[in-house]
């Protein structure tokens, strides 16, 4: 029941969250921060942001990720992150619906509600998988208790790492935030 009401909390924060400024200063900061890309960032900005993007989704515990199944979208729930040389991964297995539609179709969204219902972030950009087996290992090392569903060289972990990343904060009480990676 806990998880129906987070849903739905969840499907009525997502409509609240918009980018219709309500001034010019709003206007302009809002099509400055557009025009900014992970590719015009810094090094440092680019970690930061990722750390924070990170921080979040600990901080929330369980996050949902959209892909797409053809004209259908899907969405599961996820529990674990990792930056790992500086790349912000998830993980799932390769023998799972989901992962077969992010290896179709690298564009997902992650959306990130915190327990008080009122703010929550949403993440977007294209999943990557990496097969490099110390990033497994490290994964797995983080997260203890997926070492009895995974091995870092089975033929079903899969780790992917986020690229063109934005994530949108938003708030009922703040005006919306966005960070690029």
């Amino acid at each position: 029941m806990k998880q129906l009401i987070l849903a739905f909390t969840l499907l009525i924060s997502m409509a609240a969250c918009n980018n219709k400024p309500t001034t010019a200063a709003e206007s302009n900061q809002d099509t400055v921060a557009t025009a900014v890309t992970a590719d015009t960032l810094s090094a440092e900005t680019k970690k930061k942001n990722m750390e924070e993007v990170q921080a979040y989704l600990k901080d929330c515990g369980t996050f949902f990720i959209a892909t797409v199944d053809g004209d259908q979208p899907r969405v599961r729930a996820f529990g674990v992150s990792e930056i790992i040389n500086d790349r912000l991964y998830i993980m799932t297995g390769k023998v799972k619906d989901v992962y077969k539609q992010m290896a179709k179709n690298g564009k997902f969204e992650i959306c990130a509600l915190k327990s008080s219902g009122s703010e929550w972030m949403r993440l977007s950009g294209v999943l990557v998988n990496d097969e490099t087996l110390s990033v497994k290992e490290e994964f797995l090392n983080r997260n203890e208790g997926l070492k009895s569903m995974y091995k870092a060289d089975d033929d079903n972990m899969a780790v992917l790492y986020i690229t063109n990343a934005t994530a949108r904060f938003c708030s009922f009480a703040a005006p919306e935030r966005s960070v690029n990676f």
